[in-house]
């Protein structure tokens, strides 16, 4: 699978990562996942200390601990949990994270994690406390490089302006493209996306839209109505210009932007991370295609947290 890096990072990632989340709690049917994304040319694998209360990075330490060389290993932090209690709050001390790496650690059985990631932010936070955990973590060699997972635009400024962050995780599709409206500030400050939700709850997936929850039945998709989605599903599936699946679209379409450095999609499946794998060997969108795509989608953007 062909490669791209992250920021100015050496890290060169798959263009398909693997995200954790839905790896569930067998150990061994996880384990098979991690195995078949690994054999299948994925390198890049994403948890995060919340996913499961720590459940999550455990299993994917236990699967990798003997191909830790084989792959790049990103996690994130910001939410203090205990196992044992409901719930959790947000906490971007520097107190926190300098903590909380370490248990990740311990639960990745890993001496280093590539990428680590802020697991959200407020513009409220104490920023540059933050921003000196990382820096922190990376001089210890605890992490090589640090990045955010964020959607609010206001925290993504003064990440780019104040730190050296090489990435910032977003949700991005063909039915968000909210994300595309600060592509040239993260190139300016030369930060990559790593675009998460490509297929957008699987709406741009195999399965039917008659298969969507209640709720996307009943409100629609974030700018879309129901309707609306009835529409544009149905250009994009049969527009004579395309001619390939709906998935192979939609993965190809956040690829065909230099920013994105990967798209990380969960799998509960072996035949989901081969069915990604599969779209993405093929051949690239040209730029009228990228154009006509645009032409037939909206281009949302952030309302909140702007300033």
């Amino acid at each position: 699978m062909k490669k791209r890096k992250i920021g100015t990072t050496d890290l060169e990632v798959s263009e398909i990562g693997l995200g954790c989340m839905s790896l569930g709690t067998d150990q061994n049917y996880a384990t098979q996942i991690i195995d078949a994304a690994l054999d299948a040319g994925i390198n890049y694998f994403d948890t995060a200390d919340l996913y499961d209360k720590g459940l999550n990075e455990q299993f994917v330490g236990n699967a990798i601990k003997h191909r830790r060389n084989d792959l790049i290993l990103a996690t994130k932090a910001g939410n203090r949990f205990e196992r044992d209690k409901e719930g959790w709050e947000w906490d971007p001390s520097k107190k926190h994270i300098k903590s909380a790496v370490k248990d990740s650690l311990t639960r990745l059985q890993t001496d280093y994690i590539d990428l680590y990631q802020l697991h959200g932010g407020t513009i409220e936070d104490p920023i540059d406390e933050t921003i000196e955990a990382f820096e922190e973590l990376k001089q210890e060699g605890l992490i090589r490089h640090y990045g955010i997972s964020s959607i609010r635009p206001n925290v993504i400024k003064e990440y780019v302006k104040r730190s050296n962050v090489e990435s910032v995780m977003m949700q991005y599709s063909l039915l968000d493209r909210r994300a595309e409206e600060w592509f040239s500030l993260l190139d300016d400050h030369q930060t990559s996306v790593v675009a998460r939700g490509p297929l957008a709850k699987g709406l741009l997936a195999k399965k039917p839209l008659s298969a969507a929850g209640e709720k996307i039945q009943k409100d629609g998709y974030l700018d879309y109505s129901f309707e609306e989605l009835k529409v544009v599903l149905d250009k994009l599936s049969s527009h004579d210009e395309f001619k390939r699946p709906l998935s192979e679209l939609a993965l190809h379409y956040c690829l065909a932007h230099p920013t994105v450095a990967a798209v990380v999609c969960g799998a509960s499946s072996i035949e989901q991370i081969e069915d990604n794998v599969r779209a993405v060997e093929t051949n690239p969108l040209t730029a009228e295609q990228v154009t006509l795509l645009k032409s037939l989608t909206k281009a949302s953007t952030y309302e909140q947290h702007r300033s």
